[in-house]
């Protein structure tokens, strides 16, 4: 049993769980447009998340602790290591174009963790962009939707049309509703100068507004021109499931009910899409 748990607590420290995460989202995206399982976008994106992931959360511990690391923190090192020769890999088959497109999430991802950005507009002594009050939600969203949504596309020459802004927005506020439940167990450790939504408005207006939210990306999916009663079923099911994990979050979770239950729902979503059609 503790060997078991180990296990998951490595699976999750290390972002494998996250990466799966995005890795759905992303062949979601290329299911719902009907393009082909494309091997090295989809490899692409899970290394990718794996190495930008943990270079964000461990960049400091390392920075400063190198000497002195735990055993799990060097072991993630490794594995971080790995996945980065990996993503190389798969990046240098992708076409040059889209090679420009994902170096500007690269330079997102790497402000977000490095301070290079001016201080006077920082809340903390970290000076990254995520020390930005209110920010850190939103880059997240950002960054998740173009690699889940506009990615795949662009890279398989898919013409950008209104479908795909459709999405493109249902993605970005998905991410916004799944990021909720991390920031209102997050209220005991952020500081107050973070200004994160429950900060701002409380947890239970915070679920409120999520609860809205879900409502408003339902409704915008049969704005879409194309539509299939899997893909549908898939998402109403989905987004049930979030609105539950959102209501029943708290500030005091277990250690992993967002970690893992939250951050598996679009892994849910992928298995219920692939299921039902």
């Amino acid at each position: 049993m503790q060997l078991l748990k180990q296990l998951l607590n490595f699976y999750i420290n290390s972002s494998i769980h996250v990466a799966l995460a995005v890795y759905a989202l992303t062949y979601l995206t290329l299911i719902e447009f009907g393009v082909l399982y494309n091997e090295t976008v989809l490899y692409f994106v899970f290394y990718a998340t794996i190495t930008g992931y943990n270079f964000v959360k461990f960049f400091g511990l390392a920075k400063f602790h190198h000497r002195s690391l735990a055993g799990w923190l060097k072991a993630i090192q490794v594995f971080s290591l790995i996945c980065f020769v990996l993503m190389c890999y798969y990046l240098l088959s992708l076409p040059t174009k889209t090679l420009i497109y994902i170096s500007l999430f690269g330079l997102v991802t790497f402000f977000y963790a490095i301070p290079l950005v001016p201080k006077r507009i920082f809340v903390d002594k970290h000076h990254n962009l995520r020390s930005i009050g209110g920010l850190k939600v939103y880059v997240i969203a950002l960054v998740w939707t173009g690699v889940t949504v506009f990615l795949p596309l662009y890279s398989n020459g898919f013409t950008i049309n209104t479908d795909v802004i459709i999405t493109a927005f249902q993605r970005f506020i998905f991410v916004i509703i799944l990021m909720l439940p991390f920031e209102i167990r997050d209220l005991k450790f952020d500081s107050l100068k973070l200004s994160t939504i429950p900060q701002k408005i409380g947890v239970k207006y915070t679920k409120g507004i999520g609860v809205f939210l879900v409502i408003v990306v339902f409704l915008v999916e049969f704005f879409k021109d194309e539509l299939t009663k899997s893909g549908i079923a898939a998402f109403t099911v989905t987004l049930v499931v979030m609105v539950l994990l959102l209501i029943f979050s708290k500030v005091n979770q277990n250690k992993y009910y967002s970690a893992f239950w939250v951050e598996g729902v679009p892994i849910l979503w992928l298995l219920l899409r692939l299921f039902l059609s």
